[in-house]
Formats: structure tokens, sequence, C-alpha cells
């Protein structure tokens, strides 16, 4: 799940996806199947086997997540129950692979208010946060961890600004371009792997608070 997409389904279409929970293009709107990404070991197991190509076995996940074999089978079976892995034994050992195509994210679909599908997603986002402060603390206590230059690997920033509708089609076209180049990759000599974390939410705009004429003469 390297990232999730706001997405309203309208329509008899919608009607099915919210039945069936997901979509051809790897879509969740079904809050037990999002649900199941509140545990952050999810989280890890679903983009560990994106990183690996799209199908791993538990010997692979155990090595990449630094986690004993035995704590991982309980979550991948879960994952199988909720249809977003495929269970099968090899020469390896069992195996699992992503239900979705490869080269794709698994993305959740958004139906914001007072929803079950809202509170499914805020779940995930937190667990996803933790696992971003786990990864940056980790990385930061790394004295070999780059962080100047071009192939910088460590950033943590909080930006706010104002945005037109050309300006936040631009930033999204720029998400949408990191996650196709993050997807795209695959084990290679000299690759290093890399997560990547980001939210964006719109803002609340108040006006700057004033002080009274009272206030200043206290001065």
């Amino acid at each position: 799940m390297a990232y999730a997409k706001a997405c309203n389904a309208g329509g008899s279409a919608g009607k099915a996806k919210a039945r069936t929970g997901d979509d051809r293009h790897g879509g969740l709107d079904d809050p037990r199947k999002i649900a199941l990404f509140a545990t952050p070991i999810r989280v890890d197991l679903t983009t560990a086997i994106q990183a690996l190509g799209g199908q791993a076995t538990v010997a692979e996940l155990a090595a990449q997540l630094g986690r004993s074999a035995d704590g991982l089978y309980y979550h991948l079976r879960a994952l199988v129950r909720g249809g977003l892995l495929v269970e099968s034994d090899g020469a390896n050992g069992r195996s699992y692979r992503l239900t979705i195509p490869a080269g794709q994210a698994l993305r959740l679909h958004y139906k914001p208010g007072a929803t079950a599908n809202a509170r499914a997603v805020a779940q995930v986002a937190s667990s996803m946060s933790r696992l971003a402060q786990r990864d940056f603390v980790r990385a930061l206590g790394n004295p070999d961890t780059a962080v100047e230059g071009p192939a910088r690997e460590l950033w943590v920033a909080r930006l706010r600004g104002w945005v037109d509708p050309d300006d936040l089609i631009e930033v999204n076209r720029l998400l949408q371009q990191l996650a196709d180049v993050l997807l795209r990759t695959r084990p290679k000599p000299g690759g290093k792997l890399v997560a990547c974390h980001w939210i964006l939410a719109p803002l609340d705009a108040r006006p700057a608070r004033r002080e009274s004429p009272h206030s200043r003469k206290r001065r």
C-alpha cells in the first residue's frame, strides 16, 4: 500500500464496489477490509511484498522486516481472508502474492463524513504515521544516512501554502509521479530500499488574531 487516494464512487458501479470492497484497479472502500491495515505490521507486509515484485515467501518477508517468520503468519492469513493476498506453496516455501496487478498500489477510497469508511481510513492513517515515525528515527540514528546533496535519503517537513485549483492539480500530479517512480522499482545491485510517507490535507483558514487596543496599552 504505497499510497491512499480519495475517490467518490457514484451510481450503480459505485454501489457494486461498496459491496465487494475493491475494484480492478486495487481500490478499497469496504471499511472491514480497510480496517485490516489499522495494524502497522500489515501495512509493512503489503509494502514489502510490493517492493519484492508483488510476491514473496515468508522467509523473504521475515528477512525484509527483521521479524520471525512465525510472527507473520497470523497477519498474512488475515490479509488472505480479506482477499488482499493469495497464499500458495512452492519449492521455496509458502509464498504470498498481492491480488492487485504488479506496478499498482493498493488504494483506499475515501467517503468523508461520519461514515464507517472514514473511521477505518483514519485508523490506517494513524498506523502509517507510526510507521513513518519509526522509519525516520531508525534512519536518523544511522550515521551513514545521507542527509544532504542530490542523493539525500532523509527528509521531514511540514509545509503550509495557498493553492488554487491549478496548483492542486500540479501537487497531485507530482505525488502521482513520485508514487509511479517507487512502484516501478525492483531489487537491484547497488539499490537501496526507501519508504516515502506523505499527507495532503486542506486546512481551515482563519484570520490572524489581532490585539485589542487595550492589550497594546498594557505593554
